[in-house]
C-alpha cells in the first residue's frame, strides 16, 4: 500500500527516476481499485461516475510515474507518446515498463535502487 500512497502524494511530479517495483506495485493496487469502484458504479445504478471520478484523480500520479519510470531506463517522457501507435504502441510502453533501469546515475537522476528511493 505504501507504493500506491507514494505515488499519491508525488501527485504531478514528472521530475526523478522510479524503479519498476514501485511502477508495478502502484499498478497492482490501482487494478482493484478500479475494479471495485466499477462494481459499486453499477450496484447503485451510477456507472461510470464513481469510476471517472477516481480515474481523473489518479491520471496525473499515474502519468508521473510512468514518465518517472521511463527516464529510469533512460528515455524521456515523450516516449509516453508511443503507446497512442495501436498495439505495437502499448506492448512497447510494456516492455520499456518492465525493462530494467539504468545501473548508475543517467541524466534523469540517480540509480533510485542505490539511494532508497
Amino acid at each position: 500500500m505504501n507504493y500506491y500512497l507514494d505515488v499519491i502524494k508525488r501527485y504531478a511530479d514528472f521530475q526523478g527516476r522510479a524503479r519498476r517495483q514501485e511502477y508495478w506495485m502502484f499498478l497492482l493496487w490501482n487494478i482493484p481499485i478500479v475494479i471495485v469502484l466499477a462494481i459499486l458504479d453499477f450496484a447503485l445504478g451510477s456507472y461510470p461516475v464513481i469510476s471517472w471520478i477516481y480515474t481523473l484523480a489518479v491520471f496525473l500520479p499515474s502519468l508521473g510515474l510512468t514518465v518517472r519510470r521511463l527516464h529510469d531506463t533512460g528515455k524521456s517522457g515523450w516516449w509516453y507518446l508511443i503507446s497512442l501507435i495501436p498495439f505495437v504502441g502499448f506492448v512497447w510502453i510494456i516492455i520499456l515498463m518492465a525493462t530494467e533501469g539504468d545501473a548508475g546515475p543517467n541524466a534523469y537522476g540517480a540509480n533510485p535502487k542505490q539511494t532508497g528511493a
